[in-house]
């Protein structure tokens, strides 16, 4: 970033008073420019106990499976992105109930947070969109764990089979960290047992 978007000056990079950490300021306006996580939502459709994967068009990790998922947008919740993403990504309608919150992932060392709804799919009318090859439902023994895009579906859909053998469903919350030597962890840091 080198220039203000309010009035062209140059920016600083700079901790501003009253603040602790370095952001971009310009040096005309005092404009602070704040960079915040970027915020991943989707869902875990669900169809008489199968789950509802889309095999990704677009990298990263192109021909891998996931969940449909994809970054909120301005002016929507978590919940309507997270649908509007998989009606893009899987040409799927769902129904939502009230407890659908399912599973949180921060990742602070990708500056990223992920929210997974639990939902039901309203049909078996769905279809790949254009950020997917492939949209397919899997029983838990037919799913291809070893081409799972990312860490955070894995857990989701290893807690929702876990989870349904009880027929509950908690809240669960993940921090997941990237080490220098690219191993990720995933430590579960808060559980909602209803």
């Amino acid at each position: 970033m080198k220039y203000c978007q309010q009035c062209a000056a140059d920016l600083h990079y700079r901790i501003p008073e009253g603040d602790d950490k370095p952001r971009y300021c310009c040096i005309e306006c005092d404009l602070v420019f704040y960079q915040n996580p970027k915020n991943v939502v989707g869902t875990l459709p669900i169809f008489d106990g199968k789950v509802l994967l889309c095999k990704r068009a677009i990298q990263p990790r192109k021909g891998k499976w996931t969940l449909p998922a994809g970054f909120l947008e301005n002016g929507e919740s978590s919940l309507e992105g997270a649908i509007r993403e998989t009606d893009e990504e899987a040409g799927a309608s769902v129904k939502v109930s009230a407890n659908s919150l399912y599973t949180l992932f921060n990742l602070p060392s990708i500056n990223q947070m992920y929210l997974f709804f639990k939902v039901e799919l309203e049909n078996l009318d769905f279809e790949p969109g254009i950020e997917s090859l492939e949209v397919q439902l899997f029983a838990e023994e037919e799913i291809p764990w070893k081409e799972i895009a990312f860490p955070v579906v894995k857990t989701t859909l290893e807690s929702y089979f876990e989870d349904r053998k009880n027929n509950v469903f908690p809240v669960r919350m993940f921090d997941v960290h990237h080490s220098a030597d690219k191993v990720i962890s995933t430590t579960l840091i808060s559980e909602n047992k209803v």
